[in-house]
């Protein structure tokens, strides 16, 4: 069989979940003849809540509809609100900024580590002014942010640290697990992620006993789950069901090999990889202290070229973030009357997203990473399929010839 005809590997697996049908099937149907017919927030949302809150050794564990809307609570729960500043990472996902624009805030963009792809706190200090209310770094693809260096600054400046371990689940930095460092984090279920499940899902987490009661009510429309329809606060519905509840319940204890899996997955790509800097190709640093590989990704000179190259070896590949943030229509720099929705960026009376330079390593990085696939039931003959692809493109480089690169096929 030539490499054209082998079957290609996808960067999002359709069997995601084949080894959990079983499984699935049977929790569907626990909970829908379950007598007491609870299909959200019931007893299994409160078994995993606990199972989470002792596995992280923290206060509590509130679980929501996604991690988006954990970010959301989070915000409202600290009364982040009009007039306050936010700092963020330039690279990443639309929730860091579109969280805090939508409780009336305005998200200030730090640029980041141009290796880690991580906020750099130096750049995020730079930023702080008598308006920043939040530090909010994101752990990215397999790498934690550096938490120690960011607790000390927003201890420092006497500011809240949130902390978007949305990717992280599982990583530990120093001894300490990703989602502890924060005076809130969250991470998501959504299917691609570490510990993803069949469905949208989060948890907050924090050791912050009045933030988390708050939290728990903001997600249920404002009631404090005792007197029902009395209403507290101005809430949402970011409710977490029974289902998905009680198939992460069913799956946690195989977590830890999944996760070890990845890590060696990724250790291999590291190594082979590593010496092709010379060419172009930079991987992510190495190890396993503050790493969490929930994505593997690659920065490369020729970016697009590597990724048509890959797919003519039949290897699937994944371009996240082609736009660093401040660049996105959604929060680009806005006067009355321009860009964006009602109350958005640019609308009359809506927040504008200030414009503070240029973010270098944040625009580098759009350009140039590529991610691999990394689920942890690739096998061994994919990941060498996967390893020589790359390598062979990094070969036509050596010589010069990455135009053809592309389209060879050996």
């Amino acid at each position: 069989m030539t490499a054209t005809t082998r079957p290609p590997i996808p960067f999002f697996p359709p069997d995601l979940f084949e080894d959990d049908r079983d499984l699935l099937l049977d929790v569907v149907h626990e909970v829908a003849t379950d007598p007491t017919q609870r299909f959200i927030l019931g007893e299994r949302v409160a078994r995993f809540e606990e199972l989470l809150r002792t596995d992280l050794g923290v206060t509590d564990v509130v679980a929501c509809g996604s991690g988006t809307t954990a970010l959301t609570l989070i915000l409202r729960a600290m009364g982040i609100t009009a007039g306050d500043e936010v700092i963020v990472p330039a690279f990443g996902c639309a929730p860091l900024a579109n969280t805090v624009l939508g409780v009336g805030a305005t998200p200030v963009f730090a640029d980041i580590d141009p290796h880690t792809l991580v906020v750099d706190p130096d750049a995020a200090e730079a930023l702080i002014t008598a308006r920043t209310k939040a530090l909010m770094p994101a752990h990215m693809f397999s790498v934690m942010a550096d938490m120690p260096r960011l607790r000390a600054l927003a201890d420092r400046h006497g500011l809240r640290l949130i902390e978007d371990s949305a990717v992280a689940q599982g990583a530990v930095l120093d001894g300490r697990p990703a989602g502890t460092w924060g005076d809130a984090a969250l991470f998501s279920f959504v299917q691609v992620k570490s510990f993803g499940g069949p469905g949208e899902g989060g948890v907050v987490v924090t050791d912050d006993p009045e933030l988390a009661r708050t939290v728990r009510m903001l997600r249920n429309h404002g009631q404090d789950g005792v007197h029902r329809f009395r209403h507290h606060l101005i809430g949402m519905n970011s409710r977490f069901d029974e289902v998905l509840a009680a198939f992460q319940l069913r799956r946690h204890p195989g977590l830890a090999r999944r996760l070890a899996r990845r890590a060696e997955i990724a250790a291999h790509y590291t190594e082979q990889f590593a010496p092709l800097a010379a060419h172009g190709i930079t991987p992510p640093p190495p190890g396993t202290n503050g790493r969490c590989y929930y994505v593997y990704s690659l920065l490369a000179d020729h970016r697009d070229q590597l990724q048509q190259h890959l797919a003519a070896h039949g290897v699937d590949s994944h371009i996240y973030y082609p736009r660093a943030l401040p660049h996105q229509p959604a929060f680009a720099t806005a006067t009355p009357g321009g860009p964006g929705g009602p109350g958005g960026p640019g609308a009359p009376g809506g927040p504008a997203v200030p414009a503070v330079g240029r973010w270098p390593n944040a625009e580098r990085a759009a350009r140039q990473c590529l991610s691999l696939p990394i689920y942890p039931h690739l096998t061994d003959a994919q990941v060498d399929r996967i390893t020589a692809a790359v390598l062979s493109f990094a070969g036509a480089a050596a010589v010069g010839s990455v135009a053809d690169a592309s389209v060879s096929v050996v």
